[in-house]
């Protein structure tokens, strides 16, 4: 479907990637992981056709499409919210004109010739795409599908009429989302999507891409995500590009695999140079080993060395430990913000108490922010009453803080500026590398950063002051995996209290002991456990209020219990009958997967032969067989990949069978 050939890019003089080549096909899930700065919004960008490589080249199917969602920067003006959507099918057309072109090449091929074979078979999986896009178009479900993808990713129906231009920033990534899902290209690039979506639009969004059609290559630090739909990563390390075939977390595994094995690799390397050197000092002055010695010198020159780069995993940091506050250490009472008619808070009361570790969850909108700013004491309520406890220092972070650092100054004067006492002895620089300033970037001036490398210098200056009570308001959102690991330790270690505003599932779970849950127009809630609990809470309460789940009028509670008990007998027949379908198609699915790989590396090894022309002269009996065989291969394999496409269909089918039921 799409092929990226010996790719190479550099900036500035560094080499991003070097012969990089990476083949997505259809329906891949491939994420793309490594620091800030690797290169992956770069290849994205690349592959979108939006840069070019300084070597190396893209290679595609002309009916292949790629849609492109960037970071941010994205602006829609001049038409409603559901007449911006409208445009994602003004494709349609061109699928049709696709379809025409595809079939004429068909039609010029010959299925049964040697020489069209394989041409043919790529070419008809493309018309079976193109065909199955194109059903999917249906125009009388243009408007059902605009309003469920609109739906999904927050927009209320009565925001439908309402002018592009007046949505803000982050709504306007997720109205690019909307038409990129709604467009359905052929391979779809997100670049940190989740970036400003809440909890349950990610939990939508993640469902949705699941049943996608296309093939997707994601960029994202949500380590949840990444597990749930991905299955190939492509890691960048070190100037190179290594891929892994598993999900996130079989990266980690396997990384670590390949490390350890790399690692035994270089000391027994190390034991061979030393041993050789000591043999070329020992015998150097002796004329009749002159010739070992040289010949070992020579062994010593060409030997490949092998590198070990630094393994940065181990960085981290501390927060200065503060002083112990007071039992109770916040006290909303009857809190009340309104702002001109729009009342977002009403009769809150809440009291946070030493040690609470706390989520703060909701839909955009929902009034998160509003609460975490008046908890921090930089926006004040309309009504009611904030008591702070005894000895209680309150760190505040939110993103607009980056605005508020001085851009004359440089990274490494910021995060001097203003440290405590207590953290004076810290290691600033260590710090800093912790949030992704590394070498000579702490010497940059604050105004050349990007908003991103702004909003991590804030919060890692934030995080120097000695406060026991810290609010944080999306601190990941511009962290990669390994600083976020860096903050989520320095949480663990932490002794004071926090709240976090976030999105990111696998960031919170391992901290939080507890979840407030915002919902516009409803009091607050809270939640004991952590994100996951919350979510398990929040489906059993949509379970029971869906209405086969409702008990019928004026029975009691002893029948609700048997009607739950039924319920629950149901639900295991259903996963008993989903197992007894799914399983022999897997199992088929796996056998003809096996048997394509087998008929995939006989053909390897038949071509590699009969490529050499000595082959032929010296054995032309056994290079007939072979080519009889290699012909004999070229159906086997068609057939092959037929039949996994036949027993793909089946399984996406009974899939979406019991998706429904």
């Amino acid at each position: 479907m799409l092929a990226v050939e010996k790719v190479a890019i550099q900036f500035g003089g560094r080499t991003l990637f070097q012969d990089l080549s990476v083949t997505v096909r259809a329906k891949d899930r491939l994420s793309l992981a490594g620091p800030n700065g690797a290169g992956k919004s770069t290849l994205l960008k690349i592959i979108a056709g939006l840069e070019t490589p300084d070597a190396g080249r893209l290679v595609k199917a002309k009916q292949v499409t790629v849609g492109y969602l960037p970071q941010e920067g994205v602006k829609h003006v001049g038409c409603s919210l559901f007449t911006e959507a409208e445009k994602a099918f003004g494709d349609v057309l061109l699928l049709q004109k696709q379809m025409a072109e595809v079939e004429r090449e068909l039609e010029a091929l010959d299925p049964t010739a040697e020489a069209d074979a394989e041409a043919y078979a790529d070419t008809l999986e493309v018309f079976g795409d193109l065909q199955l896009r194109l059903e999917h178009h249906d125009i009388s479900r243009m408007k059902p599908r605009i309003e469920t993808v609109l739906g999904g990713l927050g927009f209320a129906p009565e925001t439908l009429d309402r002018p592009t231009e007046t949505f803000s920033g982050g709504w306007q990534m997720r109205i690019a989302l909307a038409k990129l899902l709604l467009r359905e290209p052929s391979v779809l690039l997100l670049d940190e999507p989740t970036n400003h979506l809440d909890i349950e639009t990610v939990q939508w969004l993640e469902q949705w891409l699941r049943g996608y059609g296309g093939a997707i290559i994601l960029i994202s630090h949500d380590r949840s995500l990444l597990d749930n739909l991905t299955n190939r990563t492509l890691a960048f390390e070190n100037g190179q590009a290594q891929q892994y075939a598993g999900n996130y977390s079989f990266y980690l595994s396997e990384r670590l695999a390949r490390r350890e094995q790399l690692e035994r690799s270089y000391k027994n390397q190390q034991r061979q140079i030393e041993k050789t050197e000591q043999l070329i000092d020992r015998f150097r002055a002796k004329a009749t080993k002159a010739k070992m010695v040289q010949s070992r010198i020579k062994q010593l020159d060409k030997m490949e060395r092998i590198e070990m780069e630094t393994d940065e995993s181990g960085i981290g940091f501390r927060f200065p430990q503060p002083e112990r506050s007071g039992q109770s250490v916040l006290k909303l009472m009857d809190i009340g913000k309104t702002y001109g008619d729009n009342e977002v808070l009403r009769d809150l009361d809440f009291e946070f108490e030493r040690g609470d570790r706390i989520a703060i969850l909701g839909v955009n909108g929902a009034g998160k922010s509003t609460f975490s700013r008046i908890v921090a004491g930089t926006e004040a309520a309309t009504s009611g009453t904030r008591k702070l406890g005894h000895k209680v220092e309150v760190g505040y972070f939110s993103q607009n803080h980056a605005d508020e650092l001085d851009p004359k100054r440089t990274v490494l004067e910021t995060i001097e500026q203003g440290v405590s006492k207590t953290a004076a002895s810290m290691n600033l620089r260590t710090l800093l590398g912790a949030f992704l300033f590394r070498g000579d970037d702490v010497f940059k001036s604050v105004g050349v950063l990007s908003g991103g490398e702004r909003s991590r210098l804030a919060l890692a200056r934030m995080l120097l002051q000695p406060a026991n009570f810290l609010i944080l308001d999306e601190p990941t959102n511009h962290l990669d995996m390994q600083s976020q690991e860096v903050l989520q330790r320095a949480l663990d270690d932490y002794t004071g209290t926090y709240a976090i505003v976030s999105h990111n599932r696998s960031f919170l779970d391992p901290l939080v002991t507890k979840v407030l849950e915002f919902i516009p127009g409803r009091p607050m809630r809270v939640f004991h456990g952590n994100v996951g609990d919350y979510l398990e809470k929040k489906a059993a309460e949509l379970a029971a209020a869906s209405p086969s789940a409702q008990p019928a009028a004026g029975t009691g509670g002893e029948t609700s219990g048997a009607n739950r008990r039924e319920q629950r007998k149901r639900d295991a027949q259903r996963r008993q009958k989903r197992s007894e379908t799914l399983k022999p198609l897997t199992a088929r699915l796996e056998q003809t997967e096996t048997s394509i790989a087998a008929l995939e590396t006989e053909k390897a090894g038949l071509t590699a032969k009969m490529v050499d022309p000595e082959f032929f002269k010296k054995q032309p009996e056994e290079a007939q067989s072979a080519g009889e065989r290699l012909h004999a291969l070229e159906s086997e394999i068609q057939s092959a990949y037929s039949a996994w496409s036949s027993v793909s269909e089946e399984i996406e089918a009974a899939e979406a069978k019991f998706a429904a039921e």
